[in-house]
């Protein structure tokens, strides 16, 4: 899918008609702090983000909808319409009846009449409730993905977003889901860096018209054996010695290279700025061939981060969850 360029940031003409800028700041942190996140949104608009990541489980939202407003009358922007906003359905919502009324309480809490990008955010449900993160085993409940993905295309169809797409779903899920779907999704969102490359994932969706964004693409807050397989990967060292680059910035090049876009998360303002450096250069043919052949391939994002250690999957067959996995 070709990208078209902006002044600063490429963006991408998704299935549903809509542009979308293929960087984006994400908002997840294990320590939130609202005042924080908000500053951070600030000095991102400032960088030239213009497309920020939420989700209700992430409890940023109020944050990034203050943050816009206060950019707004800061007259760094000049409304509401110059920026993108992502936001996600959580599974404790993954119910056709909850999907009108958690995307109505994702706008309040930001303050907005639309979304830009709704996102179901995992293809699991858990029992009705407040969204919390991990998900109780016991909570996890058979999901209805034909009756969520319809209460999904009312919101669209009601203009409280422009767009819909899918999280960490899987070639099969996308499939099931396809089967019915009027509108077919235009984004999935899933784990993807050089140590996770999503090889066949990305194959299945440039054949459907699915666009993929990136998250963890520099090996995410998560990390395997208490090591960042992208920060400290040999292989993105030695091409960012020879380039005069960071091992970051090689990864988010290798990714933007793939016609992927990018969910990048840091509230430092020196790294903001590092995370857009990396539009007027390329990887040379090797140095992609490389990356895709020399890195050992191991997903961080499994489905035991999502659920917590007490009780036991009793509702759910455990290949349901298995899908998740692969």
């Amino acid at each position: 899918m070709a990208l078209e360029k902006s002044p600063k940031i490429p963006i991408v003409m998704l299935s549903s008609g809509h542009t979308m800028p293929v960087v984006a700041l994400g908002t997840f942190d294990y320590n939130f702090e609202p005042q924080t996140a908000k500053e951070a949104v600030i000095e991102a608009i400032k960088a030239g983000y213009r497309h920020f990541d939420t989700a209700s489980v992430y409890g940023s939202e109020g944050a990034v909808g203050e943050a816009i407003a206060e950019a707004v009358q800061l007259g760094l922007i000049g409304s509401r319409t110059e920026v993108f906003i992502t936001s996600k359905l959580w599974c404790t919502d993954n119910h056709p009846n909850r999907v009108l009324p958690a995307i109505r309480y994702s706008l309040k809490k930001l303050n907005m009449d639309y979304l830009d990008l709704y996102l179901m955010h995992w293809p699991m449900s858990a029992k009705p409730g407040p969204a919390s993160f991990p998900v109780k085993r016991d909570d996890v409940v058979p999901l209805d993905l034909e009756g969520v993905w319809e209460a999904m295309e009312e919101c669209q169809r009601l203009g409280l977003t422009k767009t819909i797409g899918v999280s960490n779903f899987t070639t099969k899920k996308l499939e099931e889901l396809l089967t019915f779907a009027n509108i077919p999704p235009a984004i999935n969102q899933v784990e993807m860096n050089p140590g996770w490359q999503q090889q066949k994932l990305r194959r299945y969706c440039a054949n459907k018209g699915i666009f993929i964004t990136a998250y963890y693409p520099l090996g995410g807050q998560i990390t395997l054996g208490n090591t960042n397989p992208v920060l400290t990967c040999d292989v993105l060292k030695e091409i960012a010695t020879a380039k005069g680059k960071t091992a970051a910035q090689i990864s988010l090049r290798w990714i933007l290279e793939q016609d992927v876009g990018i969910v990048v998360k840091s509230f430092n303002i020196e790294r903001l700025r590092q995370n857009l450096e990396i539009f007027n250069w390329e990887l040379s043919q090797e140095e992609l061939l490389q990356i895709s052949s020399n890195i050992t391939q191991k997903k961080a994002a499994r489905v035991q981060f999502m659920l917590s250690n007490e009780g036991s999957l009793t509702s759910v067959n455990i290949s349901e969850i298995d899908i998740i996995e692969t």
